[in-house]
Order: structure tokens, then C-alpha cells, then sequence
């Protein structure tokens, strides 16, 4: 594996190389345009660094750690006791799902799957549970049959309350639009064999509330 991605580091550097080496004048020109300018300044400086931290960095950034440890610890099966909120007076909908979670690509990822039932219809869904070991955050991807987009959340841990807190956007289906609107889930281990997760969003006022709590059981 090391060789493989010293390898590709060193191939991506002969390529653009290459790429500069083999441009024609009018490729030349085009380059030195005001546009091209104004692009070569807006990006930030960066020194290429020798082949043995190039090696130390990416090693670094893909071997699994603590965080990718804590995560595997919540793999299994898992029961959810679901309570929706349409608006913040609203009655609340109960239902109960599946979950179910492992670690893949080596214990670097959590994936899992969701099954349930939402508004009396079958409901499907999958998650990605990502730790960057260099942004030292996480991130969480979600789909689901009852879209066709995909939400992207990002946040931290906590360890003094052994919570995490995600933050990002996702398309408000109901307005017929591309607008997307503020998703903020709150993700926390009460003890080996309970979870809880609780999704906020604003409502027509603008005002954040409740609009899900999970709690989860470990099943057996």
C-alpha cells in the first residue's frame, strides 16, 4: 500500500508536468489572460514536499484511529423508537425502525442501513459515517427513498458529553425548488446499548425546533 500511494503521488506530479510541458502557444495565450491571472492568484501557495512526508502525511490521513475505533464499537443490530413532529405544535407520530450498522473499507467508514415505515409507506435508507482524520471532524451522508437528493452533514465530537453535533443543508422537498433549509442533528451514547439522535430544523416562522428524536436500543 505504501508503494501503490507513493506511486500515485509521484505519478500525479509527472502529469502535470506534462500537462505544462506539452501546452500548445495558443493553450500558452490563454493561460496569460487576465481571468487566468486573477485564478492564479486566488490560490493559495503550496510547496510540494518530499517523497518521505508525502508518505508520513498520507499514511497519517488513512490509518484508522480512535474515532474509527469508537464507531465500530456502535456496529450491530439496532431498534428505533422514532417520534416525528410536523410543526412545533403539532402532535407527535411515533413509529418504530431498523438499523443496522459495520464498518467497511477496512474500518475507516461506518455504514448503515435503515428500514421502517414513514407516513405508511415502506421506508429505506442508508448512511455514511466518515471521521477526516485531518479536519478532525465528522461527516455523515444520507440517503433515502423518499428523495432523490443527498444530505451532507459535518461536525465534532465532544467527549464531555460523548455527543456529537452535525450541521449542513438539505432541499426542502415541499417547496417544488432548489431552496434548502438548515439541518442540525445532535447524536449522543447514553450507554453501550442506547443511543439517542435528535434532528432540528426550522419551521415556517424561521424558528429552529424538533422535528425527530431516535432512541436507539442494541438489539440481541
Amino acid at each position: 500500500m505504501k508503494r501503490l500511494t507513493l506511486t500515485f503521488c509521484f505519478a500525479a506530479i509527472i502529469f502535470a508536468a506534462c500537462n505544462n510541458e506539452s501546452k500548445t502557444p495558443e493553450e500558452t495565450t490563454k493561460a496569460d489572460t487576465p481571468a487566468a491571472a486573477t485564478a492564479e492568484k486566488a490560490a493559495e501557495p503550496y510547496a510540494m514536499p518530499d517523497s518521505a512526508t508525502m508518505m508520513k502525511n498520507w499514511t497519517a490521513y488513512m490509518t484508522p484511529g480512535d474515532m474509527h475505533k469508537m464507531m465500530a464499537s456502535w456496529n450491530g443490530n439496532w431498534t428505533g423508537e422514532i417520534t416525528m413532529w410536523e410543526s412545533p405544535d403539532a402532535p407527535p407520530q411515533k413509529s418504530v425502525g431498523k438499523a443496522v450498522n459495520k464498518m467497511i473499507m477496512g474500518g475507516r467508514y461506518q455504514s448503515a442501513t435503515y428500514t421502517g415505515n414513514m407516513m405508511g409507506m415502506p421506508f429505506e435508507g442508508q448512511s455514511t459515517l466518515a471521521y477526516d482524520n485531518n479536519s478532525k471532524q465528522f461527516i455523515s451522508t444520507w440517503i433515502d427513498n423518499m428523495g432523490t437528493g443527498m444530505m451532507v452533514l459535518k461536525g465534532s465530537w465532544d467527549p464531555g458529553s460523548k455527543s456529537m453535533t452535525l450541521t449542513g443543508k438539505m432541499v426542502d422537498p415541499i417547496s417544488g425548488t432548489n431552496r434548502e433549509t438548515d439541518i442540525r442533528e445532535v447524536f449522543k451514547i447514553i450507554d453501550d446499548k442506547t443511543q439517542t439522535m435528535e434532528m432540528y430544523c426550522p419551521g415556517m416562522d424561521g424558528k429552529e425546533f424538533k422535528t425527530m428524536e431516535i432512541k436507539y436500543t442494541r438489539s440481541k
